[in-house]
């Protein structure tokens, strides 16, 4: 739930959702993933309460700042002006790709371990 974090997770999400789950419920697992994803990460970008347990571990200040820098950066969230909300607002907009990649990437893995698979014989 971090803008550093979110991308490799939803592609891992897009492929775990391709390869485990049956056809008929993997739009409503990426919905549901990113219905998650998109709730919890604005929820930490607008600091509300009582979401410490995602930010706290990485020694962020709150939640801004955890999805800002993820523990990682050294960016001044304190000062965050309208550009720095436009560039979030601009990742937001990539996750659903993310979460494409990911499910192509599933589809693809999926495609080559049945042809890859001996028939019995």
């Amino acid at each position: 739930m971090s803008f550093l974090l979110d991308p490799p997770l939803l592609v891992a999400s897009g492929v775990l959702i391709e390869n485990v789950l049956p056809e008929e419920h993997r739009d409503l697992a990426e919905a549901a993933t990113m219905s998650t994803f998109i709730g919890i990460s604005i929820a930490l970008y607008l600091e509300v309460p009582g979401l410490g347990l995602f930010w706290k571990p990485f020694g962020s200040t709150d939640g801004r700042d955890f999805m800002i820098n993820s523990g990682v950066l050294k960016v001044n969230t304190d000062e965050a002006g309208w550009r720095t909300h436009a560039a979030s607002a601009a990742i937001y907009a990539t996750y659903p790709l993310f979460m494409k990649l990911g499910r192509r990437i599933g589809a693809r893995l999926a495609t080559r371990s049945v042809h890859a698979t001996p028939t019995p014989g």
